[in-house]
């Protein structure tokens, strides 16, 4: 039964085109949809009895209130859908999720001089993003195919600001050394429209605009550049050797399709272009409880909104509601501005294409599913190894680094169905344990993040299972943490590496168990022990990484820091200038100024080291909640740098 207001609102409904969004009880916004007819497509959603679609089975107990807005057309609702889907991000509404395996190819042809770059996660930051890839191992292949034959530059934006002379790639002829020679931006500009080109799968258009290039550098004599086009056009038809399914017209195209089971959908696009399929990308979408055509239609959005190329057609396999407006908010994203075919091939190669788009989501979704079957046996294979409860899905793992004593700090790891989940990576700053107390650090860090376990707070829920780095010291020491933070159930244990014994014995690596007297040896290449192994591994990694860059920033702070009146900006312009800070120290007033400082500036540097004033480092407080605070003192402009150089991507923020 549908509350009074909601079917008020229902029997007002316009015909006019707009956005729906539907609420909760609480007022939460669960899903957000456009129409090009308000009331025939909400009341839809209501009228029908044998209606069995996924969505329709809930959405009369979960609905609580309902709000439109009407537009004056269908490109507006689909433009006003897209901008509160980001500002509410409804659970019902379709999301791709920014998986860390996979890996795209970014190219930002509005910089002063582009280069191509490996990235995780796209942005909506103008430039261009080819992918994903399903490897590391895939995207990086292509970036050294196109640095060996499209010459852009490799180095880093810093590295590019600091040379001073050109690098090995310049005289190896893979980049023209826009760094420190004088450069036509206008033929490195082809060579970025070149390689957008290539890797949007346009090869024809490509070997046609490289053999007229390659024919006007021959008979002008430059036979070196010549061959450079002739060598470019070898790797374009070598690449597109592996392209083994042509389609009869020669414009771009996506092709999607759709497979589904209960509330998993997984969606799969076909990327055709000049009418060579140039490859699959496949999308696992769980918990969907929308109708298939909301599906689709909420998918394209999100999809191309994410920045991925706009082709000359789209095809899927079900009619969507307002597709007109979804076309024409799609030619913004186009550079001629012109709004793409969207349609439901009905006959012929187009519907054959939607078949083939259907059999690889269907294809990938087996694919998916056996994967996730074969996890779910080798982790109860774990469990029944360990004793466990339950399936250990999320598993734990913590491990203490110091540099002889000093800068001790902690990692907490985190894997899901066996692999990092890099989002639920925690790191501690020891505050109350030093002198390479290994003990003691485990248990402060142990009490502290059990504690907000404990709690439930919101990313700190316990996981299935606690591993530490060490044997029955290290599992004790977590025993008492769990017993002083009154956490009960928690399965834990201690991983023991590989050692030999005094009589030179090798002993494997084994598991420690409370209450169980003698450990249990795990044999080499088992499951239990590759799922463990990769825990205590990354927990290593991530625990080394906090310390060196701990140390890193004391580092940094032990020189220009500490001169008054010298921010963030002068200290990089001046060890960007003058390469040291070595340099710096020794440097004159006058060349200080001349790498960027102001007079005042210059002089108290001048000061500050002729005098060798060096002001000692002031440890920072540390929060109850354990991050480390900033010193009282320093700008916000210099957090933000020492924290950008502290954290990177790859690891959480010191608590």
């Amino acid at each position: 039964m549908l509350p009074e207001v909601v079917q008020r609102k229902l029997d007002a409904l316009p015909v006019s085109p707009g956005v729906y969004l539907f609420k909760d009880a609480r007022g939460e916004v669960v899903y957000i949809g456009k129409a090009s007819s308000l009331r025939n497509r909400v009341r839809s959603y209501f009228q029908s009895t044998t209606d069995t679609r996924y969505f329709i089975a809930t959405l009369a107990n979960e609905i609580g209130d309902l709000e439109t807005f009407v537009t004056a057309t269908e490109k507006e609702a689909a433009l006003l859908e897209n901008h509160l889907i980001k500002e509410h991000q409804p659970r019902y509404n379709v999301k791709l999720r920014d998986d860390k395996q996979y890996m795209s190819l970014r190219l930002d042809a509005k910089a002063a001089w582009p280069r191509l770059e490996v990235v995780r996660k796209p942005k909506s930051d103008g430039a261009l993003y080819f992918g994903p890839y399903h490897s590391a191992s895939a995207a990086r292949q292509t970036l050294r195919l196109v640095n060996r034959h499209f010459q852009l530059r490799t180095c880093t934006d810093t590295d590019f600001a600091s040379r001073r002379r050109p690098c090995l790639q310049h005289q190896i002829m893979r980049c023209p050394g826009p760094c420190v020679l004088p450069v036509d931006r206008e033929a490195y500009g082809q060579q970025v429209g070149d390689v957008a080109l290539f890797l949007n799968g346009r090869h024809d258009e490509l070997v046609v605009q490289l053999g007229q290039r390659m024919q006007s550098a021959a008979e002008a004599q430059n036979y070196e550049q010549a061959a450079v086009h002739r060598d470019q056009i070898r790797a374009i038809e070598t690449s597109r050797e592996q392209q083994r399914v042509s389609v009869a017209n020669v414009i771009d195209q996506d092709v999607i399709g759709m497979h589904r089971q209960a509330e998993d959908v997984e969606v799969a696009v076909l990327m055709i272009r000049s009418g060579k399929l140039v490859g699959v990308r496949t999308y696992a979408l769980d918990h969907v409880r929308l109708p298939d055509a909301e599906v689709i239609a909420s998918f394209i959005a999100e999809y191309y909104a994410r920045g991925s190329y706009v082709p000359d057609e789209i095809l899927f396999p079900l009619e969507l509601d307002a597709s007109e407006g979804l076309a024409a908010m799609l030619a913004e994203r186009r550079e001629n501005k012109r709004a793409p075919a969207v349609f439901v091939p009905k006959r012929g190669a187009r519907s054959r294409l939607v078949e083939m788009a259907t059999e690889n989501a269907a294809h990938a979704f087996r694919e998916k599913s056996r994967a996730k079957t074969d996890i779910d046996e080798k982790l109860g294979q774990l469990m029944k190894r360990l004793r466990l409860p339950k399936l250990p899905r999320r598993i734990e793992c913590i491990d203490i680094s110091h540099t002889g004593g000093t800068d001790t700090v902690a990692a907490v790891v985190a894997l899901y169905n066996g692999e990092p989940d890099r989002k639920r990576y925690k790191s501690f700053h020891v505050k109350r344990v030093s002198g390479g107390d290994d003990y003691g650090a485990m248990y402060e860090v142990l009490t502290r993040r059990l504690r907000r376990g404990r709690e439930q707070e919101v990313g700190w829920e316990l996981p299935d299972l606690l591993l530490v780095d060490g044997g029955k010291g290290q599992l004790n020491v977590a025993l008492a943490a769990m017993r002083d933070m009154n956490v009960v159930d928690l399965p834990v244990a201690g991983l023991a590496k590989e050692k030999e014994n005094v009589m030179g014995d090798k002993l494997v690596d084994r598991i420690y168990l409370p209450g169980q007297k003698n450990s249990i040896a795990l044999r080499e290449g088992s499951t239990a022990l590759y799922f463990l192994a990769l825990a205590r591994d990354e927990a290593h990694r991530s625990s080394n990484s906090i310390r060196e860059k701990l140390g890193k920033r004391k580092r940094l702070r032990t020189g220009l820091e500490d001169v008054p009146g010298v921010g963030t900006v002068t200290r990089k312009a001046l060890l960007r200038t003058l390469g040291s800070l070595k340099a710096v120290r020794t440097a004159s007033a006058e060349e200080l100024v001349a790498a960027g400082a102001t007079k005042a500036q210059a002089r108290a540097i001048r000061h500050h080291f002729a005098s060798d004033a060096v002001v000692p480092v002031v440890e920072a407080p540390a929060t109850d909640e354990g991050t480390v605070a900033e010193p009282a003192t320093q700008s916000v402009a210099e957090n933000e740098a020492v924290e950008h150089a502290f954290i990177s991507d790859d690891e959480p923020e010191l608590h």
